[in-house]
């Protein structure tokens, strides 16, 4: 006896949705809205890139925001693909709303910042209007993710960074106060400023300000953060104790680099400005992840899902 494969409506209804995705004519109207899109904002996208490259220890970051926010959409793909898309016109004032706010910014207010908010609300509005409210809801945080990429003003960031790097300058001066007599040499330390005074009486002042700008990076310690939150762990507690370390971790890392960076002048001023210390910000971020692994190991460790319960 041969067993025939049922043909439920559902599985009917679900292939039609897929192939009316799918149809030359839906792929040419995607291509369409993406290209107006890309038009629409590509000033923004212009100095977004151009603040990245020129600060990639800082904003490099952004070029990968996007990859992430896709990976996100196709961990929900079975569930969003379930759904039925249909046009949801309270959408389009979202949409005119992004839309008006970021020809706004551009000419009166000039903000690079609410700029970007203002693509990010074009683009849920979009969704919302285009595929409807049950859409947009799987796509809420995806989307909201995109917030990441965006550059922070210089007037706030200036604001939160300050504080931080006084406390990063604190954690410094205490690891290289204490490698002092391993190395031979003392640390003197006032505001932001750390001075290392070897035993033949050269002094190699490090400013936390220029040499560690990359307490900047909270912002990419931040968007790592609820990205290793939102794919691995399985409880909003988890998730909200993993992003509120972001900070901690950050501050961890960026008193480790003022520290190398220390060390680096006792061998060669030069490696502590320049590409040196762009790469040395970067290769930062791989211990922060190994970091925030262990972390979310040790949160799963913390509560077992009973048996038969998906993850």
């Amino acid at each position: 006896m041969t067993t025939s494969h049922a043909i439920t409506p559902q599985n009917v209804t679900g292939d039609r949705r897929i192939l009316g995705i799918l149809t030359p004519t839906g792929a040419a109207m995607a291509a369409v809205l993406v290209i107006a899109f890309v038009a629409l904002f590509f000033r923004w996208f212009l100095v977004q890139h151009r603040h990245s490259s020129r600060s990639l220890e800082d904003w490099g970051h952004a070029y990968i925001i996007p990859l992430i926010s896709i990976y996100l959409i196709r961990q929900r793909e079975r569930e969003i693909v379930s759904l039925s898309p249909k046009h949801f016109w309270p959408g389009i004032v979202p949409m005119l709303l992004g839309i008006m706010s970021y020809f706004y910014c551009v000419v009166a207010v000039k903000n690079h910042m609410l700029q970007g908010l203002s693509l990010v609300l074009t683009v849920y509005g979009t969704v919302l209007l285009l595929l409807g409210p049950a859409v947009a809801r799987i796509l809420f945080v995806p989307i909201g993710y995109l917030a990441f990429g965006i550059t922070i003003s210089e007037a706030i960031m200036n604001n939160i960074t300050f504080r931080l790097q006084l406390v990063a300058s604190r954690m410094s001066e205490l690891a290289l106060t204490i490698i002092g007599p391993l190395l031979g040499f003392t640390v003197q330390a006032e505001g932001n400023s750390i001075e290392i005074i070897t035993s033949s009486g050269v002094a190699h002042p490090l400013t936390i300000a220029e040499a560690c700008a990359g307490l900047r990076m909270l912002i990419a310690f931040l968007a790592l953060g609820v990205a290793v939150a939102l794919v691995a762990c399985r409880h909003w507690w988890q998730r909200i104790a993993l992003v509120l370390l972001a900070a901690p971790v950050a501050l961890l890392m960026n008193a480790v680099r003022v520290t190398v960076l220390g060390l680096l002048t006792l061998i060669n001023p030069d490696l502590a400005a320049g590409e040196a210390h762009t790469l040395i910000g970067t290769l930062l971020l791989v211990p922060a992840l190994f970091l925030y692994m262990g972390v979310v190991w040790a949160l799963n460790r913390i509560v077992r899902d009973p048996s038969g319960v998906p993850a």
